[in-house]
């Protein structure tokens, strides 16, 4: 392995050898699709600095008395702030549910590509907007197109990407959406003391500019190897595993690759369609779908269980600044010590974080210490989360399904990112604003609780997927437990198991199933153990 890029692998035999070696190109191709990270956390970022613009309050709020935050008596209602923050979450949910059909339907780039279309009609209702009823439903169209994306990205990069340095690229999602949130911090800055209509439309505005990125870049990649196998084209599937591999079609590193995919589909489709309800069979066993689903939905429920510190300007420039910083930490320790050992102790971190924060703020609620510590420790917070549980929640949705079923799998697991995303963001200002629950620093016994839950959630459930392929990752939850997922190895490849024990395996190609046979038994004389 090269050494510019952080690498893990846990094969002790040929087996190491279902891929071909990273090459710097196709690293770069895999990783240019993290670019759909800064589309979704800058989208995420801006509306929290806008809201706080004093011409947005005149234009967009009405007459509020005796409200403290009200610029020449204009603001808006708690259920207003809430809608237009939380809204776009509702429409990203929506969006990821429906993606989930649309990627095995028309393909994963094809699907992001439309995402990008969706979200730019939102883009322009939201810079059209004088008033809260035609800034709501921009912000929920766009917020369709952030679905599509957010959920389908991270199935399209797992798919690409080489097994050794799968986690990395990943994470670097997450690292884009730490940009787009200082990208997004720093526009709002450099607008909020405008007193016309540029203080919203310009940070609304640039929002279309990295759509624009995203889907021409992606018009240049290939399509999912993957897809096309799912779909029954493997001339395709080896043309887009060549582009990616930096290898010639004819490679034997290429058609090794190609007859494990091929295998395993073939394999796992013989058990398992591509409805929404084999995502829910199997049962409670490790392998079994309804659990895979299950563990990816709850993983990104938990990865909303965080703190919900939205300082306008100054302290959220700060903050940003902590996270994108942090972020690019989890790119060699996501190999190197794997996502179940992050998730555990970034967990355990950031309930240390959110107790102090808690303590300190209710003992000594008016103190310049307390609110020194509530700073300090808040990028504390951010540290560990931006370290682990940020990116590696990503990584392990986009790694746990088998194929038949991954497409819906993951949207699930995202629209539960977005449906908590838009709970949270509901309900905080009613437990945080002063004419409502006014919490105060006891709000963070609540963060510090829950994380104190995905602890024990990461130990009990969360398998170690490092270093394996996304087929090796199926075989090793059918043949181990989540404690003791770290110590296995692959033994056999789908290819290999098929030749042993006599399965005939129809051939994906038109043409008939001998190649495909000889293609078999050639591998599997090759990679028996």
């Amino acid at each position: 392995m090269s050494r510019w890029a952080p690498s893990s692998n846990r094969a002790t035999s040929d087996l190491s050898r279902v891929e071909a070696p990273v090459t710097l190109r196709g690293y770069l191709l895999c990783a240019f699709a993290a670019f759909g990270g800064i589309l979704f956390g800058y989208d995420s970022g801006y509306i929290s600095g806008v809201l706080a613009m004093n011409y947005f309050k005149e234009q967009f709020g009405h007459h509020q008395l005796h409200d403290a935050d009200a610029y020449n008596g204009y603001n808006y209602d708690s259920w207003q702030k809430s809608l237009i923050t939380s809204i776009l979450s509702a429409g990203t949910f929506f969006g990821a549910l429906f993606a989930g059909s649309l990627a095995d339907w028309i393909g994963r780039r094809t699907t992001i590509i439309a995402g990008c279309g969706v979200f730019s009609v939102g883009v322009i209702l939201q810079v059209a907007s004088t008033t809260v009823s035609l800034l709501v439903p921009g912000r929920l169209i766009a917020g369709i197109g952030v679905g599509f994306v957010s959920a389908i990205i991270i199935l399209y990069m797992s798919e690409i990407s080489p097994k050794a340095v799968r986690g990395a690229i990943v994470s670097g999602y997450q690292f884009s959406i730490t940009i787009g949130l200082l990208l997004a911090s720093c526009v709002d800055k450099g607008t909020e003391n405008r007193m016309d209509t540029g203080s919203y439309r310009i940070p609304m505005a640039i929002q279309w500019l990295w759509a624009i990125i995203l889907a021409t870049g992606l018009f240049l990649l290939p399509e999912s190897p993957r897809y096309y196998v799912k779909n029954q084209k493997p001339d395709e599937a080896a043309k887009a595993l060549s582009r990616l591999r930096g290898q010639p079609v004819d490679s034997a590193y290429i058609q090794d690759e190609l007859a494990e995919l091929e295998a395993n589909y073939l394999y796992e489709s013989e058990n398992m369609h591509s409805s929404w309800i084999d995502c829910f069979r199997g049962g409670w066993k490790p392998s079994g779908n309804l659990r895979r689903v299950m563990l990816g939905m709850a993983m990104q429920m938990m990865q909303q269980w965080r703190v919900g510190i939205k300082n306008a300007f100054t302290i959220s420039i700060i903050t940003t600044v902590v996270n994108v910083c942090s972020t690019p930490i989890s790119f060699w320790t996501i190999e190197k010590l794997g996502r179940r050992v992050l998730l555990i102790y970034g967990a355990v971190g950031m309930l240390v974080c959110e107790f102090i924060i808690a303590i300190v703020g209710t003992v000594a609620p008016e103190a310049h210490a307390a609110n020194l510590v509530l700073i300090i420790f808040t990028c504390f917070y951010i540290f560990f989360f931006a370290s682990t549980w940020g990116p590696a929640a990503w990584v392990v949705i986009g790694e746990i399904f088998p194929l038949p079923i991954r497409a819906k799998g993951v949207a699930l697991s995202t629209a539960s990112n977005w449906l908590w995303n838009f709970v949270i963001g509901y309900i905080t200002p009613y437990m945080v604003d002063a004419n409502q629950g006014d919490l105060k620093s006891k709000v963070f016994f609540v963060w510090g609780t829950t994380c104190t839950l995905c602890v024990f959630f990461a130990y009990f459930f969360v398998p170690e997927t490092k270093g394996l392929s996304l087929e090796q990752v199926d075989r090793m939850l059918e043949e181990t437990n989540p404690r003791n997922s770290a110590k296995w190895v692959p033994h056999d490849t789908y290819v290999g198991r098929g030749a042993r024990d006599g399965v005939k395996m129809a051939s994906l190609s038109s043409d008939g199933g001998a190649d495909h046979l000889e293609k078999v038994d050639k591998h599997s004389e090759a990679t028996q153990v």
